[in-house]
C-alpha cells in the first residue's frame, strides 16, 4: 500500500514566548511524510543558518489541537488570546526550554489533510511491515542445503580411516 511517499508540508509563523509581553514571530514548516506515518516534523528557522528540528507523535498533535496533551518533552493544547484560536506548544530539551503558539486554524487545516492522506489507524499498513516480513521469512534456494542433514542416518558403518 505506501510504495509512494507523499509529503504534506505548512509553512507559517509561529511566535515564540519570550515573555507574558514579548513574543518573536518564528519562520516554521510543518511536515508529514507518509514513508513515516506515525511521526510529524517541524523545522523553525531561528535567524541561523541551521534549522531547529522537532519530531513527535501525530498522533499528539491531533488530540492537542482539541485539549491540553502530553508530557515530558512535547506538551500541546489550544487556547485563545486577543479573540484567536492558537495552538501552544511547551518543548522541553537539554539544551533549553521554549513556549510557541501558532494560529489555531491552519495548524487545524494541516492536519486534517494528513488525516486524510493516512487515515487514524491505517498506518502501520505504510510501513510495509507484513510484506518485509513476508520477504524475509521466503524460502531461498539456498535453505535447502542450509537444512539439509549434513550427516544423513543411513544406517551405514562408519569406518574410522585409521582402523
Amino acid at each position: 500500500m505506501g510504495a509512494t511517499n507523499t509529503v504534506v508540508e505548512r509553512e507559517l509563523d509561529v511566535d515564540l514566548i519570550l515573555s507574558p509581553e514579548l513574543s518573536v514571530a518564528v519562520p516554521a514548516r510543518l511536515t508529514y511524510r507518509t514513508a513515516d506515518p506515525y511521526a510529524v516534523h517541524i523545522a523553525f528557522h531561528v535567524h541561523s543558518a541551521n534549522p531547529v528540528y522537532w519530531t513527535f507523535a501525530r498522533e499528539l498533535l491531533v488530540e492537542g489541537v482539541f485539549r491540553p496533551c502530553g508530557h515530558g518533552d512535547v506538551r500541546i493544547w489550544p487556547t485563545r488570546a486577543e479573540g484567536r484560536g492558537l495552538l501552544s506548544l511547551a518543548l522541553s530539551s537539554p539544551d533549553g526550554d521554549a513556549l510557541l503558539q501558532a494560529p489555531l486554524g491552519p495548524v487545524y487545516s494541516w492536519v486534517e489533510r494528513t488525516l486524510r492522506v493516512v487515515p487514524p489507524g491505517t498506518e502501520a499498513g505504510r510501513l510495509g511491515i507484513d510484506e518485509g516480513l513476508a520477504a524475509l521469512l521466503s524460502p531461498t534456494p539456498a535453505d535447502d542445503l542450509w537444512l539439509r542433514d549434513p550427516w544423513p542416518s543411513d544406517e551405514s558403518d562408519c569406518q574410522d580411516a585409521g582402523e
